[in-house]
């Protein structure tokens, strides 16, 4: 019985993580394992485009910041391929 309920918990918040891991701009979503052209053609040109590099100086990707009038969004894109997700409002 604990192993279901420890289950059904562990469940429950990966849901809520994921669920988190959405952006609406405009009428479309840009979800964590979305590509980044698809990011591109959605949101359009970023504010600003900060590379990514691993401890040793290579390229792993990069973080996107998109500009709003009340918040700004951050979208990391690793490998090509959305792996976070931010906003922070003003």
């Amino acid at each position: 019985m604990r192993r279901l309920l420890a289950f059904a918990t562990a469940l429950l918040f990966s849901t809520a993580v994921i669920a988190g891991s959405t952006i609406r701009f405009g009428s479309r979503l840009i979800s964590v394992g979305d590509s980044e052209g698809m990011v591109l053609r959605i949101a359009g040109k970023p504010s600003s485009r900060e590379p990514i590099e691993n401890r040793f100086g290579a390229l792993r990707g990069y973080r996107l910041e998109y500009d709003f009038d009340n918040k700004t969004v951050f979208i990391t894109v690793i490998h090509g391929r959305v792996s976070d997700i931010q906003e922070i409002y003003r």
